[in-house]
């Protein structure tokens, strides 16, 4: 399951909008330092350009980053402009907006809409863009997301934006977002060890509704930012010795295997893992393996 010669195409694709993507994509916050944010050791740059341009060459056409994505000396933005411009037309960048962190790191106030737009240019600018292929609104706890959103979709009839998602959601969120523009994907915390019950009901509905659903932290689970917190248990364990995968490729198959609307975003600075990431795209799990995970996600049934 490490070959080398296994690429994103394994994965199956989806199509955001109009824009297909390989159903393996990357997930750029590690990129800026062993952990997420400001809270590991800041990342070689050369190793995290190297990273990037490797993802590309096994076929990954889908990143996902924010301006908010930096540590001390690095951000993500700066890394991919870097990295992989001038951009092919193929590839499909999505980031996301409204959290906001100062020039020290530190958490500040999140944007209220009429500072949205600002954000965006920001992204824009980093990346050296004159168009965003898919902006995400982060919510960042308010209850009702129409004014934020509504103010994305007019950037995005200006043609700043080309295509909207809505992140750390519920249902009641996703209708009320798609009752003023268009939504092509979600993207909300989502793992095997991460049950959920309203996030289970969400995906679903994006599948039936053909939305994207997007899943982050889906190997770290509820680590989350500082990574995957303690060990695997023995069926994860089981399965990635059946397939000689690892077992952070079983996660990734069994996130895969939710649907095939389903897009996984995996992030690393690491090659091997890159590798690793992307040939979990071509794991196929039995259904007796899926059951026994399943049963590890959702207890008691």
């Amino acid at each position: 399951m490490t070959s080398q010669t296994i690429t994103a195409a394994a994965s199956g694709t989806w199509t955001l909008g109009d824009l297909p993507v390989r159903r393996i994509g990357f997930g750029a916050m590690r990129l800026t330092g062993n952990a997420a944010f400001h809270l590991g050791t800041p990342s070689d740059r050369d190793r995290s350009i190297a990273v990037l341009r490797r993802a590309i060459e096994l076929g990954v056409d889908h990143i996902d980053t924010a301006a908010f994505y930096f540590s001390s000396v690095r951000s993500a933005n700066e890394l991919i402009n870097s990295a992989l411009a001038p951009y092919t037309d193929d590839l499909v960048i999505a980031t996301k907006v409204g959290p906001f962190r100062d020039y020290s790191g530190e958490w500040g106030t999140p944007a209220r809409p009429d500072q949205l737009r600002a954000h965006v240019e920001e992204n824009l600018r980093q990346l050296g863009r004159d168009h965003l292929d898919l902006v995400y609104l982060r919510r960042t706890g308010q209850d009702s997301i129409a004014e934020h959103f509504g103010a994305l979709a007019e950037l995005r009839e200006a043609g700043l934006i080309r295509h909207l998602g809505i992140s750390s959601v519920g249902l009641r969120h996703l209708e009320e977002a798609q009752a003023i523009a268009p939504v092509v994907s979600v993207q909300n915390q989502y793992g095997l060890d991460s049950p959920n019950d309203g996030t289970d009901e969400l995906l679903r509905t994006c599948g039936e509704q053909g939305v994207a659903f997007v899943p982050f932290f889906a190997i770290a689970g509820k680590g989350g930012a500082q990574g995957l917190s303690g060990s695997d248990g023995d069926e994860v364990l089981a399965v990635a010795r059946a397939h000689g995968a690892t077992p952070a490729q079983v996660r990734l198959a069994w996130t895969l295997r939710q649907g095939p609307h389903v897009l996984a975003i995996p992030g690393t600075g690491s090659p091997d893992h890159l590798v690793e990431n992307v040939a979990a795209g071509a794991l196929r799990l039995t259904d007796d393996e899926m059951a026994r995970l399943d049963a590890l996600h959702r207890p008691g049934e």
